[in-house]
């Protein structure tokens, strides 16, 4: 019969519980409450430290069952205890002793690898917002055999390496020449050591870790940038004896068939019959939240082909601060007709400015102008380009000379 409970409460087992039972229970509360994972959570923390450490000790858990805390409070404890729970924590973070219970190791525990996905999103989701739900597949720790890979002490030295995770191939090379080829031990995948495959979880097959599906639901916060990084803490891949490490989404923005984004600017294009460059118009640009903004010209007000304007606080929200946003930039393109009817441009003289005069000389040559293909000049100059630098090389291209001296 124990005198008090309160360590056995805080590991959540009974008094009764054996050394595995107390370790599992550390753990599995360590993991959860470790100030890296929550931060507000550094008192439970000690408290589960202090507990345990009392609890896996033989001696002081003698003490503490027939005198309680106060026993060990007032010496009981040997030489080998603590004066209060922050030397325990101290000692978990300042390399004293390794996390998870385990003593002398020196080192916190281990990390696993983070696992990055990439997140397709649309303008109008970085606009108002979105919830977006991802399904992963990770490996979890298996349940039956908990990361063991097989029964109690089924975990034996690999026999095909040694226990040196290693294995040596020696060639022949020639007379009195030798090869030696190390490589991973394919049999124990370099750990040393193996489960006996009679022992093997069958749940997990001795890989102490299953494959499990993961719903993650991905906030989408307004203002979010093209490649940002969202971060899920410790949902990575499990494995044993190690931390788990990080999802982390990748944000990648489409291409939007209105908008195209700088900064925190929308830019848009928006184009202009002639009649409306020259008379004025109205239009609607219908934003990424589905709002119509009208947009007026009054007539004697001239839109040149190319003209920028801007709508202040109508472009993307700023991150963090959705209520403070950017401009957006409109660029004007004013479509030429191809041809005019002859007959109609005496009238449409007496509306525009007059021509200028040209005075053209007796000996003035007439000629005829031809459509012009920018895109196919383009091609042309850089396939002239290339067939000149594939003439120019050779073996003594390039090549120093280096001048004697007299």
């Amino acid at each position: 019969m124990v005198k008090e409970t309160k360590f056995y409460d805080i590991l959540g087992v009974k008094p009764g519980a054996s050394p595995d039972e107390l370790k599992k229970a550390y753990r599995k509360l360590a993991l959860k409450y470790h100030p890296d994972k929550n931060p507000n959570e550094g008192e439970k923390f000690k408290q589960i430290s202090q507990a345990y450490e009392v609890l896996s000790d033989p001696e002081k858990k003698r003490i503490y069952d027939q005198g309680g805390e106060q026993a060990l409070k007032e010496g009981g404890g040997g030489g080998g205890g603590f004066s209060s729970p922050m030397d325990l924590f101290d000692m978990f973070f300042n390399g004293g002793g390794g996390f998870g219970g385990g003593r002398g190791r020196g080192r916190r525990e281990k990390r696993g690898k983070d696992v990055v996905h990439q997140l397709s999103v649309t303008l109008e989701e970085l606009y108002k917002g979105a919830v977006r739900k991802l399904a992963l597949q990770k490996n979890v720790i298996c349940d039956k055999c908990e990361g063991r890979g097989g029964k109690k002490g089924a975990v034996e030295s690999c026999p095909t390496c040694g226990g040196s995770g290693l294995q040596v191939q020696v060639q022949q090379l020639g007379p009195g020449m030798i090869q030696q080829i190390q490589s991973m031990c394919s049999d124990c995948q370099g750990h040393g050591e193996r489960i006996n495959p009679k022992d093997r979880c069958k749940n997990c097959n001795g890989k102490k870790v299953v494959r499990d599906r993961k719903i993650l639901e991905v906030h989408v916060d307004k203002g979010m940038t093209d490649g940002q990084r969202i971060i899920f803490n410790g949902e990575g891949d499990q494995e044993p004896e190690h931390e788990a490490g990080d999802i982390i989404i990748v944000l990648d923005e489409k291409a939007h068939p209105l908008y195209k984004r700088s900064g925190s600017d929308l830019i848009i294009r928006l184009d202009l019959h002639l009649a409306e460059a020259l008379c004025g118009y109205q239009r609607l640009i219908n934003t990424l939240d589905g709002r119509d903004l009208v947009i007026t010209c009054i007539p004697g007000e001239v839109t040149k082909h190319g003209d920028v304007k801007c709508i202040l606080n109508e472009g993307m929200p700023t991150y963090k601060d959705p209520f403070q946003k950017g401009r957006m930039i409109v660029q004007f393109l004013v479509e030429f007709p191809t041809s005019i009817d002859p007959a109609k441009i005496p009238a449409l003289e007496q509306c525009l400015p007059p021509r200028p005069e040209i005075m053209i000389p007796d000996q003035a040559e007439e000629c005829f102008l031809e459509n012009f293909d920018t895109e196919q000049e383009a091609r042309r100059r850089h396939d002239n380009m290339h067939a000149y630098e594939e003439d120019n090389e050779g073996p003594g291209v390039g090549q120093r000379v280096q001048c004697a001296t007299h």
